[in-house]
């Protein structure tokens, strides 16, 4: 079946088909957007995957709903409902369908700034005051939004969806299907600099903080000539921030889910299918493996590999080495099980001083 465009009416039926779904009633029922069930109206099909919005769809004006498996849709005076398994499964297609996109067509607006050795695939969309350097190649059917700079030499596979304010570096290379949210900034300098002697920071490295005694001196810079290596079907959240690599390239795998504000640093490989929450940084050179992901505003330490399947809760500062499949969770990280343990003994730690001191 031939998908329709975004943000289109479409019919039960052919919606039912999408989302891999049964339904039942009128399959012409025609919707043209998504709503919660007490503010849908007559064209908007209402969301209730629960039985916990039954009270919320007695309110309803929708004349059809996505329910959940086994409901009594013709209780709530609908006139056709799709029902699901997996709600937030069938939510990805409800709102790819009704998704309207950045309204950009097909062309290059007349402010854009496009160096001649660009080239530019077939159906692409450049928004306004977007640079695009030399030898940049992008591919078919992008869509490149507002004030967007694109580097010398950057590749970009089809299918990409680039909202404004994002920033490329030079000699990036993305693949297919990229979605990048506003402000992000792929491929900038690695935070890398030495000292002309030994530093303070070694020395205390070195002994774990039992001898610092280095003087002062200035940092020397270390540049960034590496690049940015990022697969197909990637999303980056706003403000996702991606250094390029010193010397080798820094890596981002297929399929990979980075949230706002993650921070990736030089050298860094991610593998396939990681998700990393908000706020997430990994320092220079560690390797994360397939299939991982790191809750908000946990960290990893540079020159660790955290192993494929890991999973590594909200808040943790990983400071070793992880084996695949783990899930770890505290600072410094421990296996989740145990990090519970000790909180439970933290928290029962006051009880127990005061049957210490004899306080009953």
């Amino acid at each position: 079946m031939r998908n329709p465009i975004p943000g289109t009416a479409i019919t039960i039926a052919d919606l039912a088909a999408r989302l891999g779904a049964p339904f039942e009633g009128q399959g012409d029922v025609i919707v043209s957007k998504a709503a919660e069930p007490q503010d849908a109206g007559e064209g908007d099909l209402a969301l209730a995957m629960s039985p916990k919005f039954a009270p919320a769809l007695a309110q309803t004006r929708a004349l059809a709903a996505v329910l959940w498996q086994g409901a009594d849709w013709q209780s709530f005076g609908l006139k056709a409902a799709i029902l699901v398994s997996r709600g937030r499964l069938a939510m990805a297609g409800v709102t790819a369908t009704f998704d309207p996109g950045l309204g950009l067509t097909p062309g290059i607006h007349p402010t854009a700034v496009i160096d001649p050795s660009a080239q530019i695939g077939i159906g692409a969309a450049i928004g306004p005051l977007t640079v695009i350097g030399a030898g940049a190649r992008i591919g078919k059917n992008a869509r490149i939004a507002a004030q967007v700079s694109i580097g010398a030499e950057v590749t970009i596979g089809d299918d990409a969806l680039i909202h404004p304010g994002v920033k490329i570096g030079a000699r990036a290379t993305i693949g297919d299907r990229l979605i990048a949210q506003p402000g992000g900034v792929i491929g900038a300098d690695g935070f890398s600099f030495v000292t002309q002697e030994k530093s303070a920071v070694e020395e205390a490295r070195e002994s774990l903080g039992e001898t610092v005694e280095a003087a002062g001196q200035p940092w020397m810079r270390i540049a960034s000539v590496g690049s940015v290596v990022i697969g197909d079907d990637v999303e980056l959240g706003a403000n996702v921030t991606i250094d390029q690599g010193t010397i080798r390239a820094t890596r981002i795998g297929d399929g990979c889910k980075l949230d706002n504000q993650v921070h990736i640093g030089h050298n860094v490989v991610v593998g396939r299918h990681c998700l990393l929450c908000g706020q997430v940084g990994i320092a220079g050179s560690t390797v994360i493996g397939d299939f991982c992901v790191m809750g908000g505003q946990a960290g990893a330490a540079d020159n660790l590999t955290i192993g494929a399947g890991a999973i590594i809760g909200a808040g943790t500062g990983v400071l070793s080495n992880v084996p695949k499949g783990k899930a770890m969770m505290g600072y410094p990280a421990v296996a989740m099980q145990t990090h519970v343990e000790m909180y439970k003994a933290l928290r029962r730690l006051p009880r127990w001083i005061g049957k210490l001191r004899g306080d009953g």
